[in-house]
């Protein structure tokens, strides 16, 4: 990295040694998180044997701290340091990956054991999640927030190239739960990583005794801003969507289309080829067609490639499209992800950045769980194939829409910040109802 940054242009990102450290930990942390996203649902599919039903119920318990927690993490957040948070939850999702390997050599493993680890999971990426995406704007401007998070998705695009084959070819070998320890030793020195950076954060001093009311504020603000409040629920049903499809692709893989986990974790690469193209071509086109636009286009290339699959004969050029799908969905996701991103920490205020993150996070995933169960039901009653189907199929729907509202099909440059003094009324508003 060092001996590469005299070929860096002039005021590139890495050339600030914070946002680099940001950038190397989210490197790293990629490569583990690769080993979590093929061991942890292969366990179950190919190790316990779940059905469809019970894989959507492990994606939804993994989603349900995300309803019952974001809104008062957000609050909490807003009154603490977030770096800490981001750099314990990273050695938390450790431990958690470190217990399956230990209940299998014990003779514990079961179904339960995966769906409380789910929920550990899910419980971290609540709080330490919604701190990591603060820490962003507190190591960069926000008028380069699109090209960072351009950056972000193109240091996961390196781990998503070589991350999957790395994986299958340790769960052929050692098995999934074993290849767990490695996902677990990246996170460790991920979190070792982000120990120490420097960043820009200013904390407000807050009376006692208003935890309730502060969080009545970062929901009121979402709630109340048009574009917040647009973007949250057509990302809600694109989750729903994704969710729909994420519960049975595993399934299909190694079902429908019979490959070894090996190979699975071959097709996987697909999704580096991805990241890289939505990394390199997403700022470009967010910035030739305006965020807005570049958003609905990342909803129907994820669309198209559901569909695709859903339709895939079993045979070779079933293999082919499964690796495309999965191309399709992260480059399509990248498109999605760092023009959301940009646009909602474009306009918040700093003091409610945190709940504003969780309160959209919440916004966004309340139908995410019921699209796991959702999947997993269609899945085990009307076949993998239906599941891929409604994923794709409400896509090219969510498309129609988003492309209707002129909010979003006119939305050409990240908008300006509200004013804090207006969001300074508003909190005295809900603190002083009868004012």
């Amino acid at each position: 990295m060092l001996a590469a940054l005299p070929r860096l242009p002039e005021g590139d990102l890495l050339r600030d040694v914070a946002y680099r450290r940001l950038w190397t930990s989210i490197l790293t942390s990629s490569f583990g998180n690769q080993v979590m996203m093929l061991a942890l649902p292969l366990t179950a599919a190919v190790l316990l044997q779940a059905t469809p039903t019970q894989m959507g119920i492990l994606t939804a318990i993994e989603l349900l701290p995300f309803v019952l927690l974001s809104l008062p993490a957000g609050v909490w957040l807003d009154r603490v340091r977030k770096l800490p948070v981001y750099a314990v939850g990273e050695s938390l999702i450790a431990v958690a990956a470190l217990s399956v390997p230990l209940a299998w050599w014990l003779g514990w493993l079961t179904m339960n054991w995966l769906y409380v680890v789910g929920f550990m999971l899910g419980t971290v990426h609540t709080v330490s999640g919604t701190a990591a995406q603060v820490v962003l704007t507190q190591v960069v401007a926000r008028e380069r927030l699109v090209e960072a998070h351009a950056k972000n998705a193109l240091a996961t695009s390196g781990a998503e190239v070589a991350g999957p084959g790395l994986a299958g070819a340790l769960i052929k070998v050692f098995g999934a739960p074993v290849a767990l320890l490695v996902n677990a030793a990246l996170l460790l020195g991920s979190a070792l990583i982000l120990r120490g950076i420097n960043v820009h954060e200013r904390r407000e001093a807050r009376p006692p005794g208003h935890f309730w009311r502060d969080m009545g504020v970062g929901l009121r603000f979402v709630v109340s801003h048009r574009l917040l409040i647009t973007l949250g629920v057509l990302m809600a049903v694109w989750q729903m969507c994704h969710y729909a499809a994420a519960t049975v692709q595993i399934l299909f893989a190694t079902r429908t289309l019979g490959l070894s986990e090996h190979a699975v974790g071959l097709c996987y690469m697909g999704m580096g080829v991805g990241t890289i193209a939505g990394s390199v071509l997403g700022r470009r086109v967010s910035h030739r067609i305006g965020p807005g636009p570049c958003l609905v286009l990342g909803y129907a290339i994820c669309g198209a490639g559901w569909l695709l699959l859903a339709v895939a004969p079993a045979n070779a050029w079933g293999v082919a499209a499964f690796a495309l799908m999965l191309m399709s969905f992260t480059m399509g996701a990248v498109f999605i992800f760092i023009n959301f991103l940009a646009l909602r920490q474009a306009v918040t205020p700093e003091p409610l950045l945190g709940r504003m993150t969780s309160t959209m996070r919440w916004i966004t995933l309340l139908a995410a769980a019921p699209g796991a169960l959702l999947g997993g039901w269609l899945g085990e009653h009307a076949g993998l194939r239906a599941a891929l189907g409604f994923a794709g199929g409400v896509s090219m729907l969510l498309v129609l829409v988003a492309w209707r509202l002129p909010l979003i099909r006119q939305l050409k440059h990240l908008p300006e910040q509200e004013r804090e003094s207006e969001w300074l009324g508003l909190e005295a508003d809900v603190r002083n109802p009868t004012a």
